[in-house]
């Protein structure tokens, strides 16, 4: 066995080199204004913590400013609409979505893919959609059709810019709960989420704000965005760029509206139905970060139905351990 777990590591690892083949160095910057809209003058990461924990005390950040169920575009499978949120980048200002339709309206799950994603999961949304759940994969920021021309990665989803990555973030959730009101306009009855890896961070901000989602499955999740990216075998390029100019502390503070453990109240809401899988091997997803927020859960009054599988980030999706979180997420979402 000590054998098959070091060829797991390993495999892990070449994964881990491959992606790292796209990402270059980013550059650091707070770039307040694109996650706190409005007038101000330069500020510094001090400034920039406070304003975050202004944020966290809203109950209106993560909320669109005007609601608005028009330019909603179907075509075939395809759904497309507009962001609630303008970035600089004219193709990520337009939302797309895949859709797998079950035939019937009494559940849809809406999933958010890892970070970096270039395919979508085709095979869970053929095998919920035949067993009566409409599946809807939405692009992330900067992903898919929504890609940054001329990008080899979703560097603007995810970097040392401070205030873009809250930006992206929150693009994503507002998104997300722009599309469960057009799915709930359409007559579905129940809705879930389902996330992937920074995915799950999405998704269970999501969960945390939007009381029309029941059920919350969340993959390779951990609490803190700050300690997963400083920690993360996967973000050792943003790291290379925010240890000159921030610490881990500090990074925490800016980072805090993205921070799971912040929500945990929200999550332990005895109406929301909690999903975990967690990878026992993970170098991405560290198992003390996702641990910690476990905890965070369970001390809210939560009680999230946790199957930690002994592979890693990647190896997840190798067969026995992809099989096995296909199972649990069956029992989740159907259960």
């Amino acid at each position: 066995m000590r054998v098959f777990h070091s060829w797991l590591d390993g495999w892990d690892e070449r994964q881990a080199q491959r992606g790292e083949e796209r990402k270059q160095t980013a550059v650091f910057a707070l770039d307040a204004d694109r996650a706190f809209p409005g007038p101000r003058e330069t500020i510094g990461i001090e400034e920039f913590g406070a304003l975050a924990g202004k944020a966290l005390a809203d109950p209106a950040f993560f909320e669109a400013a005007a609601e608005s169920s028009e330019g909603f575009k179907r075509i075939d499978e395809w759904l497309k609409f507009p962001s609630d949120i303008s970035t600089d980048v004219e193709q990520n200002n337009v939302v797309w979505a895949k859709i797998k339709d079950s035939g019937r309206f009494d559940h849809a799950v809406v999933i958010f893919h890892h970070w970096n994603a270039n395919t979508w999961n085709s095979r869970v949304a053929d095998y919920f959609s035949r067993r009566g759940i409409t599946v809807v994969e939405i692009a992330l920021p900067y992903h898919f059709q929504r890609s940054r021309p001329g990008s080899l990665h979703a560097d603007y989803m995810l970097s040392a810019n401070l205030g873009r990555t809250i930006q992206s973030v929150r693009q994503a959730v507002l998104d997300g709960r722009k599309l469960i009101r057009w799915l709930k306009r359409e007559g579905y009855r129940d809705i879930s989420v389902l996330g992937i890896s920074l995915g799950s961070w999405v998704a269970a901000i999501v969960a945390a704000h939007d009381l029309a989602v029941s059920k919350a499955s969340l993959f390779l999740t951990a609490g803190s965005l700050a300690d997963m990216v400083w920690t993360g075998r996967a973000t050792r390029a943003i790291r290379d760029s925010l240890e000159p100019e921030v610490h881990l502390d500090g990074l925490r503070r800016a980072w805090a509206p993205l921070n799971l453990e912040n929500y945990s109240h929200r999550l332990a809401r005895p109406d929301l139905a909690l999903h975990v899988v967690l990878a026992k091997r993970d170098k991405v997803v560290l198992p003390e970060l996702s641990a910690n927020f476990m905890q965070k859960l369970k001390e809210a009054g939560a009680k999230p139905d946790i199957l930690e599988l002994n592979c890693g980030h990647y190896s997840l999706a190798l067969p026995p351990y992809i099989l096995r979180a296909g199972l649990s997420l069956k029992r989740g979402l159907l259960g």
